[in-house]
């Protein structure tokens, strides 16, 4: 066997290791079928730091915001940059302030980091997802509505967002970087066509 690529451009698979299994030193009683109970020192590192991660819940509300234009359909896709530096195109979205309901903290969101007005036509649910930010663990909600733009310009956003743009609503489901969030946008491309 060769460790050239197949005609396909495919490398070719790997060989498996076979993992010894260590008999129980003699005199000692072990049921049969039954595994060993060692635990490596990384599983137990991520379960010590599991345990010890304060976890923080977040609540965040935003929207798929819509244009059509006969019967081509587009959404607008805000970009921001990663911790690592990358750009990575999503959804307007963001934390809901006291006395707000999800509903009108996603129409502030939107027009904060798109500069574009808009009116809530439907729910789209929530996204859940975990993520870890300076030592905590938070656990965040995003409510999603979709939104039929009503005016606005994006000169008018603040800075948070690096690029506001239009996208076709296929390319958008393509474009966004989470997969939350194209979720999202799947749901909104089922009530829109």
């Amino acid at each position: 066997m060769t460790d050239e690529p197949d005609p396909e451009g495919q490398p070719p698979p790997k060989k498996r290791r076979r993992r010894r299994r260590h008999k129980p030193a003699a005199g000692s009683q072990q049921p049969a079928g039954e595994r060993s109970k060692r635990t490596s020192s990384k599983e137990k590192a991520s379960r010590s730091r599991r345990s010890t991660t304060p976890v923080q819940r977040e609540v965040s509300a935003g929207g798929v915001v819509y244009r059509r234009d006969g019967d081509d359909i587009e959404v607008v896709l805000a970009s921001r940059r990663t911790r690592r530096g990358d750009l990575a195109w999503g959804l307007a979205k963001g934390g809901i302030e006291p006395g707000e309901s999800h509903e009108v903290a996603a129409v502030r969101e939107v027009l904060e980091e798109t500069g574009y007005t808009a009116e809530i036509e439907a729910s789209l649910g929530d996204t859940r997802y975990f993520y870890v930010w300076e030592e905590a663990r938070i656990r965040k909600t995003v409510h999603f509505f979709l939104m039929r733009c009503t005016g606005g310009d994006p000169a008018d956003r603040d800075d948070e967002m690096e690029e506001v743009r239009w996208f076709p609503l296929d390319r958008a489901l393509k474009r966004a970087a989470y997969r939350g969030e194209r979720e999202v946008l799947g749901r909104a491309a089922e009530l829109l066509r």
